[in-house]
């Protein structure tokens, strides 16, 4: 029996949002096609219906997890969110810049535009709430912000869950942040 239209929509918002998780916790080379598909319930055949190919769904699941992560003028608000033990331990849905940031690095241009594109968006939330005497300041404080909790996340994920170090981590991070 062949899908409707309708539901071969469906079908796609279902494979590119499951995508989404699983780079995320996994990385782009930690899950297969045959493995993707298999977790919503459609057959590995189907994908290539919905496809071209397993680098347009990661640029699809990439899009779709930056576009999740908002930041708006309040600063401070992000910084408690981004910088915490919760969103450290939610790999699957938190940052994709903090999931996969090291996994763009080594992929193709697409990608690497995909991820600028969301980056920019964030520094311009975060930015548009900083004072600042001149815009361009207030740009800089948040391209800064970002790098930091970011980096704050990678760090403290890179420790096993139990250690001290990991909540030190984002704690020293939070308090130097803290606006």
């Amino acid at each position: 029996m062949r899908t409707s239209k309708a539901q071969a929509r469906k079908n796609r918002v279902r494979v590119v949002e499951s995508a989404s998780v699983l780079f995320r916790e996994r990385g782009y080379d930690g899950i297969g096609v045959k493995e993707l598909m298999a977790g919503v319930g459609l057959t590995h055949g189907g994908f290539y219906n919905q496809f071209s190919s397993k680098s347009t769904l990661m640029i699809e699941a990439t899009s779709f997890a930056l576009s999740q992560m908002t930041a708006d003028s309040n600063a401070s608000n992000f910084i408690n969110y981004y910088v915490s033990r919760a969103h450290r331990d939610s790999v699957g849905q938190g940052c994709a810049i903090a999931a996969l940031g090291g996994d763009a690095a080594r992929q193709h241009r697409d990608i690497k535009s995909v991820f600028e594109t969301g980056i920019e968006k964030l520094i311009s939330g975060l930015s548009s709430g900083l004072s600042a005497d001149e815009q361009k300041e207030a740009r800089a404080k948040a391209v800064s912000l970002l790098a930091q909790a970011v980096g704050a996340i990678v760090l403290s994920r890179a420790c096993p869950d139990d250690a001290l170090l990991a909540d030190e981590i984002l704690d020293s991070c939070k308090l130097s942040l803290a606006i």
